[in-house]
């Protein structure tokens, strides 16, 4: 990334770094409880549940307005992902690798993005990966009791 984003206690958020997509434009953003920075966009995830974007769209990555009910984002290169509250996953953007291919995942409590990968924790402890494995990053099926730490300030399974 060539930005770098911060979130106000206020919820509101500043940005600075690489703007050449606009990715840097969060300054109307407000009521935002997460932020996250893929390589030229910015995601913003509002009290509400929805999610805000900006920077480059070349693959649909920004194109989250009608993201819903969403408790938690990720940004990956050129992909972003949104953890429903309910434990499903959405994703949109570069789908090249398969890093988007999320839609079956049930009862995940934490996601990450990767450069073309995601991974999701499932409450009772297992991970599940889709996406580019060049260097087996998304090897991840045989891992168990995998926890969230008490300071993320999300339920531990």
């Amino acid at each position: 990334d060539w930005h770098t984003v911060g979130l106000r206690a206020d919820g509101t958020v500043v940005a600075t770094g690489n703007n050449r997509y606009r990715q840097c434009e969060v300054g109307g953003w407000r009521d935002i409880v997460a932020v996250a920075a893929g390589y030229l966009h910015t995601l913003g995830l509002r009290a509400d549940g929805t999610v805000v974007a900006a920077g480059n769209n070349r693959y649909r990555q920004c194109e989250v307005s009608d993201w819903r009910s969403i408790a938690s984002i990720a940004a990956g290169s050129s992909h972003t992902v949104g953890l429903r509250a309910d434990g499903t996953v959405v994703a949109t953007g570069d789908n090249r690798y398969g890093q988007c291919e999320v839609s079956d995942w049930r009862d995940i409590v934490a996601i990450a993005a990767g450069s073309a990968h995601t991974v999701g924790l499932k409450a009772d402890g297992p991970v599940v990966a889709t996406g580019d494995n060049r260097y087996g990053q998304c090897e991840v099926s045989a891992w168990s009791g995998i926890r969230l730490r008490a300071a993320d300030g999300l339920p531990s399974p």
